[in-house]
């Protein structure tokens, strides 16, 4: 499959496209194509002064929402950071683009290594790159919204849809804590691992599924142990 069939098929028709990738893996060309266009996305919009201060506000409420207050000193280093929002957006790419798929890859590794599954590293990173295509499109829609928005909290949480609930509960949080791309990615993963290890389709998106509320969950109750700030 060309590069552009396989990017499409990721969103299309990810087991059938995950098939082709394990047949002959590649994982470069797909990481340089969405890690280069998420920077590029990223960085146009950091170049702005919305951008700018969107990220400083970010910056602000993640270290209120693990309860550490922000004093003088470290806002002004906060603003004086946020000018090297471009710098900040390429590292972000690097960071959920190809480290993301390889940190992903050596998990399912060790674990197929665990269970006796005889898959290759190679392919195993091949899938992982190919379903990152999905967090990469997340970010794509991700940079204009911030433009428009004027702030990066994300419109796709599902906090953000099931807005009920008293901001500073463990439900809330929790809520804020998950996104539906990232389950849509998820979803996508399973369907790759299913391929990798020749199991249940619906056993592979219910365990990546599951990781993934998992880690949201120890991320909520950090918040709430912590007494940050919604």
């Amino acid at each position: 499959m060309s590069l552009a069939a396989r990017l499409v098929g990721v969103v299309r028709r990810p087991r059938c496209t995950f098939d082709a990738v394990l047949r002959r893996p590649r994982a470069a060309d797909v990481l340089i194509v969405t890690t280069i266009a998420v920077a590029v996305a990223g960085a146009i919009v950091m170049r702005t002064e919305v951008g700018q201060l969107a990220l400083l506000d970010q910056w602000d409420r993640t270290a209120s929402a693990f309860g550490h207050r922000v004093d003088d000193a470290e806002y002004s280093t906060f603003e004086r950071l946020s000018t090297q929002g471009p710098a900040y957006a390429a590292a972000m790419a690097v960071v959920n683009g190809p480290l993301a798929a390889f940190g992903a890859a050596v998990l399912l590794f060790a674990i197929g290594g665990a269970a006796g599954k005889g898959v290759s590293f190679r392919q195993i990173f091949a899938v992982t790159a190919h379903a990152g295509v999905i967090l990469a499109i997340r970010q794509l829609i991700a940079a204009p919204a911030i433009y428009l928005r004027e702030t990066t909290a994300s419109a796709t949480t599902l906090g953000f849809w099931f807005p009920g609930f008293d901001e500073s509960s463990a439900v809330a949080r929790f809520l804020g804590t998950v996104d539906l791309f990232v389950i849509w990615w998820a979803v996508v993963l399973g369907l790759g691992v299913a391929a990798i290890y020749h199991i249940s389709a619906r056993r592979a998106v219910a365990g990546v599924l599951g990781a993934y509320a998992a880690v949201a969950a120890v991320i909520t109750l950090i918040m709430v142990v912590s007494g940050g700030q919604a």
